[in-house]
């Protein structure tokens, strides 16, 4: 029997290196390094510094905390439909073309000052952002030949993907301290010069799959997921500010999710060929690895709380902070490259999920207990490498585990709710953190009022002795009282945090303990071990 056209073209495919003969494989690596960084670093640059950013757009700093929330929505709804328009261009010309615009979207938010501009423009680049990673992670499964190396590839970017929060800060602290916030986007927008000059230069011009006309595209479901993702998003960011459905904004957008939940639903089980697969929910193990990455993701951001913590109560500046989450960053990477051995290793997946969560729990646990209104800095160098490291052990393994608990044909949607997993994570730790910074400080703000006036002996003592401070210090004896108490304000404020601070890390701490118990009692994990089954399979 004569070879049909479309095994005559998968062959031609197969058989053309997709870089020229003359690229030798560490520049090539070097390349697909070039190519992801930039993108990366543009994901968390509005929450680097949020003061900077909402400053500079004349913003609130929920709204920078929504911005993120946008590029990250743009990334989750655009994974799955991004892979037909990756299977429609040869390799080089959507590497040209999405970078291109990658560029037009930074130079965009350098010049506008609108949060309304900037708002869309973040989430078009997180639509270019699922292009640049299906791009470079299937550029680099191509050239993997074993199992191991694929465990290698997956760790080194979701690697990337944790490190990138530390990393923006380091790098762009002492930027944003001598230039306007905008700096930072000029900045990104030539560090995408190296990749697109060199890798239209050293890859042939090949299709990395058979080619697929760009016909019967599912726009309608990417509409409905996307939409409910940024409402999700929208609700999560903003609900304790607007006091949730008391406010008609939050209300109707919580009827428009469901409505559009309901309507994505039914739409996936009628389709023959569904945007995401539903049936990937059968797996048992496939929801245990998707509870673990919710519950790390949410431990993952506890970060944000203790940056807050030494800005706010210990007065260090985002210089100096981005310096001491150096040991945060040192813990992800260390972390990671343990994660990856462990799987290599084929150590049982309990295993591993116990000795991260175990780390986590002694980071919340010390922060409970060293949480001071004064404090020197090295108290905090372990813990921050401690927490660092539980991130970077439990990442990798779970998406890994959750990927390849379903079988390969439905690993892109496995992997599509993998990445809405994390995205869910993202923005229900915003919505945990703001419920008690907003209402949590208030609470402790009222108690500390009930237990401190004016006519108590030792208030009036700390406040006399405050006002004969000033007086000594050269200050006017009439301005000397109001000073006392405006200082006696600041530190009951400096006390609301910390109390708000504790009281988060001992709700984390308690669902680690819960977490702990849950995979201790999972009978079906003590054999468990992880393994990428295909170079096929679809990262997220």
């Amino acid at each position: 029997m004569s070879m049909s056209l479309h095994q005559k073209n998968k062959t031609v495919v197969n058989t053309i290196p997709i870089f020229k003969s003359w690229v030798p494989e560490w520049m090539i690596k070097a390349i697909l390094f070039i190519l992801l960084l930039p993108s990366i670093v543009l994901f968390f640059i509005p929450i680097t510094n949020i003061p900077a950013a909402a400053g500079y757009y004349g913003s609130e700093p929920a709204d920078m905390q929504f911005s993120v929330a946008l590029f990250y929505a743009g990334y989750v709804g655009f994974y799955s439909l991004e892979r037909r328009f990756f299977n429609y261009l040869a390799a080089r010309e959507y590497f040209i073309l999405f970078t291109f615009l990658l560029m037009l979207t930074t130079w965009v938010c350098y010049y506008t000052h609108e949060v309304y501009i900037f708002f869309p423009i973040r989430f078009v680049q997180g639509l270019l952002f699922a292009s640049t990673v299906n791009l470079a992670l299937s550029l680099m499964f191509t050239r993997l030949k074993n199992e191991r190396a694929r465990e290698i590839s997956f760790s080194v970017f979701f690697g990337l993907l944790i490190c990138a929060l530390p990393f923006n800060n380091l790098v762009t602290a002492n930027l944003i301290d001598s230039f306007n916030f905008n700096i930072i986007y000029k900045g990104a927008l030539y560090s995408y010069l190296p990749s697109l000059i060199l890798l239209p230069l050293t890859m042939n011009r090949i299709r990395l799959n058979v080619r697929f006309p760009l016909y019967k595209l599912d726009w309608q479901s990417f509409s409905l997921y996307s939409i409910g993702l940024v409402l999700i998003g929208y609700i999560f960011i903003f609900g304790q500010e607007y006091y949730w459905l008391t406010d008609k904004r939050i209300r109707y957008s919580c009827m428009g999710l469901l409505f559009l939940s309901i309507l994505f639903i039914l739409r996936q089980r009628a389709m023959k060929h569904p945007y995401i697969d539903l049936r990937i929910f059968r797996s048992r193990s496939f929801k245990a690895g998707l509870m673990i990455l919710f519950v790390m993701y949410i431990c993952r951001f506890v970060s944000g709380i203790t940056n807050t913590y030494f800005t706010a109560i210990l007065g260090f500046d985002p210089i100096h902070v981005s310096y001491i989450n150096l040991f945060n960053l040192g813990g992800l990477i260390l972390g990671t490259i343990i994660s990856c051995w462990m799987v290599i290793q084929k150590r049982n997946i309990r295993f591993i999920w116990s000795i991260g969560f175990i780390f986590l729990l002694i980071f919340h646990i010390i922060l409970f207990f060293h949480t001071d209104a004064q404090a020197d800095e090295f108290n905090y160098f372990i813990p921050l490498f401690i927490q660092g490291f539980g991130v970077g052990l439990i990442m990798v393994p779970t998406i890994i585990y959750s990927i390849s608990s379903v079988a390969t044909s439905r690993s892109t949607s496995a992997a599509a709710v993998s990445l809405a997993i994390r995205y869910l994570g993202f923005c229900s730790s915003i919505a945990l953190i703001n419920y008690f910074e907003l209402y949590g400080k208030s609470q402790h703000y009222n108690t500390f009022q009930d237990h401190l006036t004016v006519l108590d002996s030792p208030v009036k003592a700390h406040l006399q002795h405050q006002s004969n401070m000033l007086i000594e210090n050269g200050l006017h004896a009439e301005l000397s009282s109001k000073a006392a108490h405006k200082l006696l304000i600041n530190s009951l404020h400096k006390q609301d945090q910390l109390r708000f601070a504790m009281d988060y890390y001992e709700l984390i701490a308690w669902i680690i303990v819960g977490i702990l118990l849950l995979i201790a009692l999972s009978p079906y994990l003590s054999k468990t071990i992880i393994r990428l089954r295909s170079k096929n399979l679809s990262p997220a």
